[in-house]
């Protein structure tokens, strides 16, 4: 079964005890109740992040997330996350997946990520959303290309949510523009 639920955020700037500008910032998501949901396009995406998952090498963390990229050229490019001792010098899934697409095929656009985390320690049974370095790198590609990137997110059962958007995940965000 597919949901479509609308979220909705108000943004009130302040000044001197008055309003001076309300902003809604709203949003449509859809939640999958199943794998099988999923289009069959959508389905190969997430089972590529899913093999890319299993090869994750999470040793301190125990959490190993898959994240999988769509290019306009055809090509599924997969990245996982790799710790490091030094917590710093680790990368995540989809930045690994993102950067290498990147490097590989300058040219090419990316459509669609997919993303999914498991754990050793517990299940985990929530869509797992990008963290704010992987969201800022994300929305580096989409205005880098002129287009959104569709964003795919499941942890290892439950439901499957999906975002037409990075800027779903990050309104109000940073690009080059701010600084020119």
């Amino acid at each position: 079964m597919r949901y479509i639920f609308k979220l909705n955020n108000i943004c009130r700037f302040i000044n001197k005890k008055e309003m001076v500008n309300k902003k809604k910032i709203s949003f449509d998501i859809t939640i999958y109740d199943s794998f099988n949901d999923l289009k069959e396009e959508d389905q190969n995406l997430m089972n590529a992040a899913v093999e890319a998952r299993h090869r994750a090498y999470a040793p301190y963390s125990s959490f190993n997330v898959g994240a999988s990229v769509l290019l306009d050229n055809g090509k599924v490019v997969e990245g996982n996350n790799q710790e490091n001792a030094s917590y710093p010098s680790g990368l995540c899934a989809e930045r690994v997946a993102i950067f290498y697409a990147g490097a590989n095929y300058p040219g090419a656009k990316i459509k669609a990520i997919a993303i999914t985390a498991a754990s050793s320690n517990h299940e985990v049974s929530e869509p797992a959303a990008p963290c704010g370095n992987c969201r800022q790198a994300i929305s580096e590609y989409e205005f880098k290309q002129g287009a959104s990137i569709k964003i795919l997110m499941m942890g290892e059962s439950g439901s499957i949510i999906e975002c037409n958007s990075l800027a779903d995940l990050l309104p109000l965000g940073f690009n080059s523009s701010f600084l020119n």
